[in-house]
Parts: structure tokens; C-alpha cells; sequence
């Protein structure tokens, strides 16, 4: 099987969308992610994975910590924005929370430390534990084979 094949079967499990952000050098910098997964409940972790070639890939080693936003429906430009899909038009809104960067009016944030990491062919695994957490309302953006979608 080539590359091209695997992504697209991949693409096959439906996914929110979040938003990796840290902060670094006085900046605070974003991708979008839909690796990210609940990982234990005690303590409370999670997981996102980085391709090696993103730019967050070493600062998120460096940083040891990191938002994450879980988008909601009316978010979606925002991930476009962070994806390098396209170029940013507005203000995203970012929030700090326990001195971590958030996009405001998502449908979840969580403040994440790092704690461990491995390496996983050309992706590293952060695995993170959750310091604070805020939620709202709505309804989340989803990505399913390669095109945004919403909850019917």
C-alpha cells in the first residue's frame, strides 16, 4: 500500500478538531491537530501526536506544555487558519489559561504538561496531563475523509 492509501483509510474514523497551541519566545504559536486522545483518567492525561516536520514538533519539547481547543461548529476558519489552509482574515481569539494559550469560545480547552513523550516513526507522542480545563456550549466541528463536517 502507498502512503496515499493508508491517509485516505485513515480518514475513515470520523475526528474533532483542536487546536495545539504554546507559547514560545513571547509568541504563541498553533496547529491543528485531530490526533488527540483521552488517555487515563488517574491522572488525568491525554495524548496528541506531531509529525517530525511541523514547526510545533521541537518547540512543544522545549515548552513542556500546551492548549488544547476542542473547535466547535462556527470555529471551522480557525483550524483552516492554523492548518495553512488558508490565510487568516479576522483575530482568532486567544485566552490564557493557567498561563497556557486557548482559543476563547471553544467547546473544551485544557491546560496540558507535558510528560512523557515517544517516538513513533516520523510522530512524536506528547502524552500531557491536564492541569485545568474549561467547557461551553455547542456543537463540534468534525473531520471525516478529508473534508470538514457538522453534527446533523
Amino acid at each position: 500500500m502507498d502512503s496515499r492509501e493508508f491517509r485516505n483509510a485513515m480518514g475513515k474514523f470520523a475526528t474533532g478538531i483542536t487546536i495545539v497551541t504554546t507559547e514560545y519566545d513571547g509568541n504563541t504559536l498553533g496547529m491543528t491537530v485531530n490526533a488527540f486522545m483521552s488517555v487515563s483518567l488517574e491522572p488525568k492525561l491525554i495524548a496528541i501526536s506531531i509529525d517530525e516536520k511541523a514547526s510545533m514538533y521541537d518547540k512543544l519539547q522545549k515548552t513542556k506544555k500546551f492548549g488544547i481547543s476542542i473547535l466547535n461548529e462556527d470555529q471551522k476558519d480557525f483550524s483552516m487558519v492554523f492548518a495553512r489552509q488558508k490565510e487568516k482574515d479576522q483575530v482568532i481569539p486567544i485566552v490564557k489559561q493557567d498561563g497556557i494559550p486557548v482559543i476563547d469560545g471553544a467547546i473544551a480547552t485544557l491546560s496540558c504538561h507535558v510528560k512523557e513523550t515517544a517516538t513513533a516513526g516520523d510522530h512524536m507522542i506528547f502524552i500531557a496531563e491536564v492541569t485545568d480545563l474549561n467547557m461551553n456550549q455547542g456543537e463540534p466541528i468534525i473531520f471525516y475523509s478529508g473534508k470538514y463536517r457538522a453534527l446533523d
